[in-house]
């Protein structure tokens, strides 16, 4: 190696030994990476000045203060849950080799008819290989080596796993195959798949080599499994918090609804505040716009909230091959947005056959109009006019 270079390492292995916070400067994460693969341990970051801070860093450090967006008060709780889950490192054993990216060797077409001669000639190719190959490997393996082998001794695990998957190719149940790239991918440290291949190996031909390896790669990849699991279930519970919380954030709104309402006396809002006020039944239906049915009881809900709020429902069956439904839903959805205080259902004739059929429902499109709990009126067919004619007649009716 260059010694000018070496002797510019020193210099910077030295700078790290009395301040280890310049390993966390950013245009070092690849070092840091790097490092971590090999299995070392990192300090803390700490809060010491970083020698390695550019000249613009102090003027930036200076104007921080002033610069600095006010975030929104949060409860400590809110906050928690919507920082980001920053997974832990997992302390892995073994020894990994750096990836050989040269490149792939030369590999036989398998679709070539092979000859006596050709035979002959690859039998002794084979002898001279073998011959050069006990120079590198003790002599007591030179009978049983194979490609997968020799770069698997020579430390070319990407070199192995090519190999090892054209072999696999051949043969699908080459024992060979799934041991060598096995343990070419666990120099790698693709543990989960070393072990999954050696454990197929494992079956096809148990050997102690293999046994010796799987007692190595084992336990590394049921720390990522574990550690795999342990996030997932921390993901699932954060999620659910999350759900909880909007869950919690609509029924406030709905309890802010009904205290505005108990307070206004506007004419404007004297048939609004008319209704029973009931949070839970607010909360169930959607203002202003058309809500889609997917159960029978999901029906009755939406239907037993509109008696509590003494609201009128239009309860619209459709289907998705019916090219005049397709002509009225977005008038049907316009409707809604105009007469918020009138409920929208929506049901699918195909999804809720039952419930069609309950409402004698022959043809579609087809709006019911309910008024707590009993059909009043209805439409059938695609007819704008007298949908809204109706919507009119019976939004005036206390």
């Amino acid at each position: 190696m260059d010694a000018h270079k070496v002797s510019e390492l020193k210099a910077f292995v030295t700078s790290c030994r009395s301040d280890p916070s310049i390993l966390h400067h950013p245009s070092l994460a690849f070092f840091r990476d790097y490092l971590q693969s090999l299995g070392a341990r990192l300090p803390p970051q700490a809060m010491s000045k970083n020698p390695m801070k550019g000249e613009n860093d102090d003027d930036m450090t200076k104007a921080a203060p002033d610069s600095v967006d006010k975030k929104p008060y949060q409860k400590p709780e809110d906050a928690a849950i919507e920082d980001e889950i920053i997974e832990s490192d997992i302390e892995l054993d073994g020894e990994l080799v750096e990836p050989d990216n040269g490149p792939p060797q030369k590999m036989g077409d398998p679709s070539t008819e092979v000859s006596e001669e050709s035979r002959d000639v690859a039998q002794m190719c084979k002898t001279k290989a073998m011959n050069a190959i006990s120079d590198l490997v003790e002599p007591k393996f030179s009978y049983f080596i194979c490609h997968e082998s020799v770069f698997v001794k020579l430390r070319k695990p990407n070199a192995a796993i090519r190999d090892s998957d054209a072999a696999l190719q051949i043969n699908p149940d080459s024992a060979k195959g799934y041991k060598y790239r096995g343990m070419a991918k666990a120099m790698l440290g693709q543990w989960e798949e070393a072990a999954s291949d050696l454990h197929v190996a494992s079956k096809l031909d148990y050997d102690e080599e293999i046994n010796s390896v799987l007692k190595k790669v084992e336990p590394n990849a049921h720390k990522i499994e574990e550690h795999r699991r342990k996030y997932e279930r921390l993901r699932k519970e954060r999620e659910a918090q999350k759900i909880e919380r909007e869950r919690q954030r609509q029924r406030a709104e709905a309890n802010a609804v009904y205290e505005r309402g108990k307070n206004e006396s506007t004419s404007e809002n004297k048939a609004f505040d008319a209704e029973p006020k009931d949070p839970d039944s607010l909360a169930a239906l959607q203002d202003g716009s058309v809500i889609s049915i997917h159960s029978s009881n999901e029906l009755q809900t939406k239907m037993t909230a509109a008696v509590r709020l003494s609201r009128l429902v239009i309860l619209y069956f459709t289907a998705t091959w019916c090219g005049p439904c397709r002509f009225m839903a977005p008038i049907y959805k316009a409707l809604a947005e105009k007469h918020r205080n009138i409920v929208f259902l929506k049901v699918d004739i195909d999804e809720l056959g039952n419930d069609a059929h309950r409402w004698n429902v022959n043809s579609v499109p087809t709006f019911f109009f309910v008024k707590d709990g009993k059909e009043v009126d209805k439409v059938v067919g695609a007819d704008k006019s007298g949908l809204e004619q109706k919507i009119a007649m019976h939004a005036a009716k206390p």
